[in-house]
């Protein structure tokens, strides 16, 4: 997100197409199935016994929030608005101690299947048992620990970089970004996680908009945010577990394709000035 102060860090325009994890095409099982041992084959669903006919699918986009994918399951499922919200306390998802029931950053993206008998505990569940899996793997775990994070942190980063990069070549700098800022005890500033505490997506973060009260307000308290802000995606979780060497501390993207790192605060401002001039002109 971009601001019209010299903040330390910003993004560009969102990707403008829906990516889909290439190897998040999973299979829904119907309510109360158990996720089985052995990970099935990612190309072909699975159909219930008694069903005839290939069910429909739900696609959750990478980086969406829980607020979204919750109205995206009310929607395929038919049943009123607010309901899959209100199934997460009942549904026993198998989250994280750190996430304190709250599924937000485990609700993998990927298109999922649906048959007659799904429910909106049964997708949760599904979700995140899929998510477990992938966040459960050697590469993540080993990541985590080489970076001096939990998984849990590690998603929580990798669902920033999700929002913060423009493509997915500069989510390796942005990761490195952040665990510079986290090293060297400065304040993460993303105005990513603004965003995230105001319920809104914008371009734009102003100075007043630094200064909600709000865990997630990344401006005014140190460290990560409590949660994940969004669903990352395979690309970001790698990015937050192998991010490239580099002193970079600071970016923005002045326009779409030209973003620009560095660790120099001057050469910054000078970035964010042509930033906003550019803003003005377009």
């Amino acid at each position: 997100m971009q601001t019209k102060t010299p903040r330390w860090g910003t993004r560009g325009t969102r990707r403008g197409r829906t990516r889909l994890t290439r190897r998040g095409r999973i299979a829904l099982i119907a309510a109360g199935a158990v996720v089985a041992a052995t990970a099935v084959a990612v190309a072909v669903p699975l159909l219930l016994p008694d069903d005839d006919a290939r069910p429909e699918t739900l696609t959750i986009p990478e980086g969406w929030r829980a607020g979204q994918v919750y109205k995206a399951v009310d929607k395929a499922l038919r049943v009123p608005a607010g309901t899959t919200q209100r199934a997460v306390p009942e549904a026993g998802l198998k989250l994280p101690v750190e996430a304190g029931g709250n599924p937000e950053g485990y609700l993998f993206p990927a298109t999922y299947p649906l048959s007659s008998r799904s429910t909106p505990a049964s997708v949760l569940s599904y979700m995140v048992n899929t998510a477990n899996q992938k966040y459960g793997r050697g590469s993540v775990t080993a990541g985590a620990d080489r970076n001096a994070m939990s998984v849990y942190q590690t998603v929580t980063i990798a669902s920033m970089i999700e929002a913060e990069a423009g493509s997915e070549r500069e989510m390796g700098k942005v990761a490195r970004v952040i665990y510079n800022r986290l090293d060297q005890g400065m304040p993460l500033q993303m105005d990513s996680t603004v965003n995230y505490a105001l319920n809104r997506s914008t371009l734009i973060t102003s100075d007043r908009d630094t200064k909600v009260d709000s865990p997630y307000n990344t401006y005014a308290r140190m460290g990560l945010p409590p949660t994940p802000i969004g669903n990352p995606s395979d690309e970001a979780l790698r990015a937050a577990t192998r991010p490239p060497a580099g002193d970079w501390l600071y970016f923005v993207t002045v326009k779409p394709g030209d973003t620009r790192f560095t660790a120099n605060y001057e050469e910054h401002q000078r970035n964010v000035r042509e930033f906003n001039e550019v803003s003005k002109r377009s």
